[in-house]
């Protein structure tokens, strides 16, 4: 069945790094346009950023912009987000998407606090 399972959120202090990661199984990964979505306590869900099936091209909310990096590995079936310079407002639960245009699938979901 189509799994998406995010892993590398956690606590880390301010100005600090973290990876996420988004293992995918059980569709064709290469054919998908992988985003990161995130949604803070009492606050909509909000697109981060989004990557290509082709990886060639990506696009960031303009809040993550030049601090977040979005790549994926079609190989491992894999999407990564590599987030530096967190600030406390990136404090939220981090979801991976697939989309196809016809398919849309979630992760569960990783929580990402930054807090000194």
């Amino acid at each position: 069945q189509v799994q998406l399972v995010e892993s590398g959120g956690g606590l880390v202090q301010p100005g600090g790094s973290l990876r996420l990661s988004c293992a995918a199984s059980g569709f064709t990964f290469s054919n998908y346009h992988m985003r990161w979505y995130r949604q803070a306590p009492g606050k909509e869900r909000e697109l981060v950023a989004v990557i290509a099936s082709i990886g060639t091209i990506t696009n960031y909310a303009n809040s993550v912009k030049g601090r977040f990096t979005i790549s994926r590995d079609n190989a491992k079936n894999t999407v990564y987000l590599q987030m530096n310079s967190l600030k406390p407002e990136d404090t939220a639960v981090y979801y991976c998407n697939a989309n196809d245009g016809y398919q849309n699938y979630w992760g569960q979901g990783t929580q990402v606090t930054v807090s000194s």
